[in-house]
């Protein structure tokens, strides 16, 4: 998903101001829901936005309705190169259900989820009156990031791991915590097998690079794909991100910085579904969104390895040595305390209304 890192490189990031005071205000706190019924909606589906998406494609659309908003994936957005099966896509639209849910109930309307198969399948939240109940979970939707950097390598206590393992449990969905060093170097070697096969795919680069936004007012401009900065890259232009990209993005390069940042993290969270459909998928990616806003509101981090997943080949391998039968490993996060790293963008909510 989320899900891919952006072009290495070794300089700090010079995020535009104007741009991060842009990627700020896109994550204003709900403060009072407007009192029309079509503002509060629209206000509902900005916090459903900020959640994370496959290169950050914010590959869906919302249909609101009477009593209830449905989103539906937006195919235009697709990443057939780095997800074939539209795995990613579906768990996106998890993640983005998951924030409704939570912004939803703050403001005094219960969501329930569900599932349509029919057609390119959609999500439909339903939302009825109920007395608003505020969640640590929905106050730290605005400061959710997949934070691409370093952490400090510190381990994170008992009791914080069985918060995020709660959070992330849901249905036919369970996250394994690994937070074993032999365990994490041994997905380490996945991560980096993974990665090479996609670094040597020429079809994955092109498909990558169209969604990295390498400067600010690129960035800004556009509203989605995988801001530079974000992964600590310096912002430049265009031109001169892809020449860059040609010389620096190596697999030499991104498996060092992998293995750097595995071995500084705390634990690794592999999300499994007890089945490998389009519903589950969703429901994988509304356990990872909480565990994601459980972990923001514990000032822990977290960001996607996923390569272990991606690659087709890899990964019945990869779920081999996590024991998990012929059971399909839907995500691979790496979590630990860490720096901030500059924000990534949103379009803005009438982009995403159909």
């Amino acid at each position: 998903m989320i899900l891919s890192a952006a072009a290495s490189g070794t300089a700090a990031c010079s995020s535009n101001t104007d741009e991060q005071d842009i990627a700020r205000a896109l994550r204003r706190p709900i403060t009072a829901l407007p009192v029309d019924r079509a503002g509060m909606m629209r206000e509902l589906v900005r916090y459903a936005t900020l959640a994370p998406s496959s290169h950050n494609t914010q590959c869906w659309t919302f249909h609101l309705q009477d009593g209830s908003i449905a989103i539906t994936p937006d195919l235009m957005r697709r990443c057939p190169s780095v997800d074939p099966d539209d795995h990613h896509l579906y768990v996106s639209l998890g993640c983005a259900a998951e924030n409704l849910a939570h912004a939803a109930l703050a403001n005094g309307l219960q969501a329930v989820v569900r599932f349509d198969p029919t057609g390119a399948g959609t999500v439909m939240v339903s939302l009825d009156a109920t007395k608003p109940t505020t969640s640590a979970l929905f106050q730290a939707i605005p400061q959710r990031q997949c934070t691409r950097g370093d952490y400090d390598g510190r381990p994170i206590s008992n009791e914080e791991l069985h918060l995020l393992e709660r959070a992330g449990t849901g249905n036919g969905v369970r996250v394994l915590l690994l937070t074993e060093r032999a365990v994490m170097e041994m997905v380490l070697e996945y991560v980096v097998s993974g990665n090479t096969a996609q670094m040597n795919d020429p079809a994955f680069i092109e498909e990558l690079t169209a969604w990295i936004r390498f400067g600010a007012d690129e960035a800004a401009r556009a509203g989605d794909g995988l801001f530079a900065g974000a992964s600590g890259n310096p912002a430049m232009p265009r031109w001169l991100g892809r020449r860059m990209m040609g010389l620096f993005f190596t697999p030499t390069s991104e498996n060092d910085r992998y293995a750097r940042q595995i071995r500084n993290s705390a634990g690794i969270a592999v999300f499994v579904g007890d089945v490998s459909d389009k519903a589950h998928w969703i429901e994988a990616g509304r356990c990872y969104e909480r565990f994601a806003l459980q972990a923001t509101a514990l000032g822990i981090r977290n960001a996607f390895v996923n390569q272990p997943v991606e690659v087709g080949a890899i990964r019945p391998r990869f779920a081999s040595a996590l024991g998990l039968g012929g059971k399909r490993p839907d995500l691979v996060v790496r979590f630990g305390r860490g720096p901030a790293m500059p924000l990534s963008m949103r379009r803005p909510v009438q982009a995403v209304l159909a």
